[in-house]
């Protein structure tokens, strides 16, 4: 099994990126290329490990030269059909051609989208891909979806992201009827702008006939309540909750450290509490979940956190192979096969 990473993809690459992969190489099954400006690699690789090639650090850490770069301000269809040499393009075009098991960025998130519906291609009956990370809730995870890719959404849309967020709980963790919530600014079904209020008719009505196990609206401050499993939106309310969501568990993990830290007696006193402690910050902490699926596409792809740094890396390449080895996308194809058209109008 191969990983392929896209070396140049993030603020932190690629340094960020080549010491996560090193990091994981040994703790992993898979081979991992990494894509990219190879003369930049190497540079980075002696200055960082004072070594003069990638093998030297592992036998199954490689590199695929791609002269290119997608930067996060490029406009997305444009730098997919213009910039063919890009470590994404390219890293796209390893995977659509089985020259690797599951591709990971974490680069321009429309770049992204584009290049994963036109290189990779949309499973059948799936309108649009979805980001969907999992974040910690109550006793269990929660998913997210959509988490950026699509910031403007019709209803059909979200109703295949449940769809999605249903199959892969149900295959992957076991959940036989995963509940689904749709984010909203108030639990009655009057609340809302019209993509909300029109998603939660059809789920209402048509959700068991789906295969949707439609529990309701769910307000912000309820989504981590353990009561759901995935948390349903538009790509860009997801992103904006999503990166509130992180900005406040940094908030959270600063506060408590400076206030444990703030003199000798607070410091003698957290001593006991200390393994509780250190359980709840990793509970908290959103790398141990490393990145986010790319649902609704023919191969498995991993959008990594755009400010990832090396452990970052590390917990999403290793999240990676397992995407890889558990046959998600071979599992999602053949249940949308099985999916009954429904006319969302009737």
């Amino acid at each position: 099994m191969t990983v392929i990473l896209d070396a140049m993809g993030g603020d932190n690459a690629p340094d960020a990126v080549i010491k996560g992969a090193v990091k994981a190489v040994n703790e992993i099954e898979s081979n991992i290329v990494l894509v990219g400006n190879e003369k930049i690699i190497l540079e980075r690789i002696k200055e960082l490990f004072g070594k003069d090639s990638i093998q030297e650090l592992s036998d199954r850490l490689s590199i695929y030269n791609a002269s290119e770069t997608i930067e996060m301000e490029d406009i997305p269809t444009d730098a997919i059909r213009h910039k063919k040499d890009s470590s994404m393009v390219v890293g796209f075009n390893l995977l659509k051609d089985d020259k690797g098991d599951v591709f990971v960025s974490a680069g321009n998130s429309g770049a992204l989208l584009t290049g994963a519906t036109l290189l990779v291609g949309r499973i059948n009956g799936i309108d649009r891909p979805a980001i969907a990370p999992m974040l910690p809730a109550y006793k269990k995870g929660l998913m997210l979806i959509d988490a950026g890719a699509n910031t403007n959404c019709k209803p059909i849309n979200l109703v295949q992201f449940a769809q999605m967020a249903t199959i892969y709980l149900r295959n992957n963790y076991g959940i036989q009827s995963p509940k689904i919530g749709l984010l909203n600014i108030g639990t009655e079904p009057t609340k809302g702008n019209e993509l909300i209020k029109e998603t939660y008719q059809i789920l209402s009505t048509k959700g068991n006939e789906l295969g949707i196990n439609f529990v309701g609206n769910v307000e912000g401050r309820d989504a981590f309540s353990g009561e759901i499993d995935a948390i349903l939106t538009d790509g860009f309310t997801g992103n904006v909750f999503l990166k509130t969501v992180e900005g406040f568990g940094k908030l959270v993990k600063r506060n408590l450290t400076e206030s444990l830290k703030k003199n000798l007696i607070s410091k003698l006193a957290v001593l006991p509490a200390l393994p509780g402690i250190k359980r709840f910050t990793k509970t908290m902490d959103y790398k141990e979940y490393g990145g986010a699926l790319f649902l609704g596409v023919k191969k498995p792809v991993v959008k990594a956190h755009g400010s990832s740094d090396e452990y970052l890396f590390y917990f999403t390449i290793k999240q990676a192979e397992q995407f890889a080895k558990s046959k998600a996308v071979d599992n999602m194809k053949e249940e949308f096969e099985k999916i009954k058209k429904i006319n969302l109008n009737a």
